[in-house]
């Protein structure tokens, strides 16, 4: 995967920098010339003159002049994507309303109401990822109106992100771990649900550089040294297949490509294995030359043609030629056991798919001029408004939701009248009744999933036939929250526990007020803040909750002081430190504060290892503030990293560790090799007698011939940790050493 290169130290003058404006703009031009109507030109022309006399005075982070960041989104967006002059003039706008003196009324004068709603929905966007976590989930609900208003906005801004990601190199190390963990944790699903695969992959790939550089060199070193023998082994899996396609007339172009560095570190990760052990590094895809009304038939022939040369593997056919994804996908997938004894996985798709495939959602609207039925693409987007619309949460969940309901792959699930309903996987019978109707969901007790009786948590699978039982007496529960996934399921079932929750606090209500009224005082919302916060609630309402189910007891206030008919509660009432309180006062208010270093003893700040992932010196780290516990360490490429990152950019502190063999660690390693005599005798006359390293817990399971052991164990650093790793791997009848990730060490 290329990534853009930047210029290495930038020092050209003013000349050369004007030559280098106007060579990128003219490759700009080259791109689109075959779209160009008459009068577009002069449009572009426009809105690049608009936008370099907007951003002359700013440079980016690596000191080239601004404007050159808009032409390559521009580029990106007609060359990568196949989107038109509408939106190249847009992307070349796409940061003047936010950072320059242009406004929306001088767009609308020059370029009209199209142009300017697209570059409207984008300066939306420009916040995103804000310092308030609730304001972001906000700010992301806004862009997703936008994309089902206009799918443009998203279009250009993923190509935003991919510039900004590909330049990433010139920003600091925190700015990396930011941008990456929301490109990983929002940009990448959403261009993958646009069905942007190669724009998806590479993001993946690109963050997985700053986040995990020394795995992602490692894989991307590997895969370099196998390049000759790979390219060997596909040449041989192909020619066979090629000549069967000559003698039946099929034109067909067939190759093989690598897997992204990210999507084999997920399998490495996933499967346990080694980078040698992962199968599938390359996939081979044949794409087809065919005329519309033959296009299913002609993948199925090379379908027969490839499993009649090699044995498939019956699991892994997937059949996206009957029913393509809601993104408009189409393909045949298989693995079929090939040469040597090598699993390989086949893609078979004509032309048009494969653009789709490539391009997303821009070729699909290309090609849906002249179709008759409704696009899963619009059902997509109606469910989303629907969501959006209906719901009114200003919570962290909404991204959460969102993420789990619309940017997951689907199943397709069947009513009793054999109608499609498309839904994320991992869906419950519980998530069908809402997707049918709220008020059926709310209802339902039970299902039928292919005529037997399930409880309404029962995973759904495609191809399910569903039939929803419910009853009047049935009310939403808490329960259901852990595990419906859908968006629309959860805004309704906290909708209905609100519901309920508001008939109980009324209950409550008249307690607080009889109380209040019996100290002389009023039930007046001061009064009833003073309450809120003097319980460390969030809300009114759940104020009279508490104290309608007995949670709270207000004969606690009796100290409260009253004043006419107000109360105001015992001072000082707040016991939590400020956030940077546990600091020392030289990182305290300084927004580019060194490294704060960890591991001296001579230090004095209050830190604690995420129990998530356990970090040891060594590790590529960043602290985060925790409301109430101070500062949490935590390694970038811990589960819960992205999250944190993406959603509360704002509390990271960078941090790096201090050289230090006084303190020891804990971490943990998991060994799988033969079942020998004395091979526990090996492990820990190695760890404990050459070595010196202190075990906390040893477990050894043998079964079978094979044995499976887990390790506690006390190290100074990475460095140790990494010596350990490998003299046991040099251990005679080892199979496999891997440190334990994250909250998997058994306590």
């Amino acid at each position: 995967m290329e990534t853009v290169a930047q210029i290495p130290k930038y020092n050209l003058n003013e000349e050369e920098e004007k030559k280098l404006i106007l060579r990128e703009y003219r490759s700009l031009l080259k791109v689109i010339k075959s779209k160009l109507k008459p009068g577009d030109k002069a449009l572009v022309r426009t809105a690049f003159e608009m936008s370099a006399e907007a951003h002359k005075t700013m440079r980016r982070k690596s000191g080239e002049p601004y404007i050159l960041h808009p032409i390559a989104v521009a580029k990106i967006c007609a060359e990568e994507i196949g989107l038109g002059i509408r939106s190249t003039i847009c992307a070349l706008l796409h940061d003047t309303v936010e950072d320059t003196d242009i406004s929306l009324d001088d767009i609308k004068r020059e370029f009209g109401e199209e142009i300017t709603r697209i570059v409207d929905g984008l300066t939306k966007i420009a916040n995103v990822i804000d310092v308030n976590a609730s304001q972001q989930a906000e700010n992301f609900k806004k862009i997703l109106l936008t994309l089902t208003d206009d799918p443009r906005v998203i279009l250009i801004k993923l190509s935003d992100r991919l510039h900004n990601m590909r330049t990433l190199d010139s920003m600091k190390r925190e700015k990396q771990l930011k941008i990456s963990s929301e490109t990983v944790y929002v940009y990448a699903p959403l261009a993958h649900r646009m069905g942007l695969y190669t724009i998806k992959t590479e993001m993946e790939d690109l963050a997985m550089k700053y986040m995990e550089p020394d795995t992602y060199k490692e894989i991307a070193r590997k895969l370099a040294e196998t390049k000759k023998e790979r390219t060997k082994y596909i040449n041989e899996f192909i020619k066979p297949i090629r000549d069967k396609l000559e003698k039946a007339n099929l034109t067909a172009e067939i190759h093989g490509r690598p897997k992204s560095i990210h999507s084999i570190w997920n399998k490495m990760k996933k499967k346990g294995v080694g980078f040698e052990e992962v199968y599938d590094l390359f996939a081979i895809r044949a794409i087809l030359d065919s005329p519309p009304e033959r296009e299913k038939e002609d993948c199925w022939k090379v379908y027969s043609m490839i499993t009649d040369e090699y044995n498939p593997s019956p699991e892994r056919l997937r059949d996206w030629l009957s029913n393509p994804k809601a993104n408009g996908y189409e393909a045949l997938h298989t693995t079929v056991m090939g040469p040597q004894g090598k699993w390989v996985e086949v893609q078979i798709r004509t032309k048009r798919m494969n653009e789709i495939a490539e391009k997303g959602l821009a070729a699909h609207w290309k090609y849906k001029e002249g179709a008759t039925d409704e696009s899963r693409f619009d059902k997509w987007f109606q469910q989303i408004r629907e969501v959006i619309t209906n719901q009114e949460t200003d919570s962290i969940d909404f991204l959460q939701d969102f993420k789990t309901s619309f940017l997951a792959e689907e199943i397709y699930v069947y009513t009793p009248k054999g109608d499609v309903k498309m839904l994320p996987v991992g869906s419950t019978a519980l998530d069908f009744a809402f997707a049918i109707h709220s008020a059926i969901g709310v209802k339902t007790i039970g299902a039928k999933v292919n005529h037997k009786l399930v409880p309404i948590s029962h995973k759904l699978h495609s191809g399910d036939q569903v039939e929803i039982i419910t009853s009047n007496k049935q009310k939403a529960s808490e329960d259901w929250l852990g595990f419906v996934v859908t968006s629309k399921a959860k805004g309704r079932i906290r909708d209905a526990l609100k519901e309920e929750k508001r008939k109980v606090a009324d209950e409550g209500k008249y307690a607080v007020q009889r109380k209040l009224e019996g100290m002389g005082a009023s039930l007046s919302q001061h009064n009833i803040d003073e309450l809120v916060h003097w319980y460390k609630l969030g809300s009114n309402l759940d104020l009279f909750y508490q104290v309608a189910v007995k949670n709270i007891d207000l004969k606690d206030i009796k100290d409260f002081k009253i004043a006419g008919d107000r109360i105001e509660a015992p001072r000082p009432v707040k016991l939590h430190n400020e956030k940077h309180d546990f600091l020392p006062h030289h990182v305290t208010g300084k927004k580019d504060a060194e490294l704060v270093i960890f591991g001296e003893s001579s230090d004095k700040i209050v830190y604690n290892l995420a129990n998530c992932c356990k970090p040891i010196p060594g590790d590529d780290v960043f602290g985060f503030v925790t409301t109430g516990k101070g500062l949490t360490i935590h390694r970038t490429n811990c589960p819960n990293a992205a999250k944190l990152l993406a959603n509360y950019g704002h509390r990271v502190v960078k941090t790096k560790w201090a050289k230090n063999k006084e303190i020891s660690f804990l971490t943990g390693v998991k060994i799988v090799g033969m079942d020998d005599v004395g091979v526990v005798n090996k492990i820990t006359n190695l760890i404990s007698g050459e070595l010196k390293i202190n075990i906390a817990a040893l477990t050894i399971e043998a079964n079978e011939g094979l044995f499976k052991g887990n390790i506690r164990l006390y190290v100074h650093d990475k460095e140790e940790l990494d010596n350990l790793v490998q003299s046991l791997l040099s251990l005679s009848g080892i199979e496999s050493v891997e440190r334990y990730d994250m909250e998997d060490i058994p306590s």
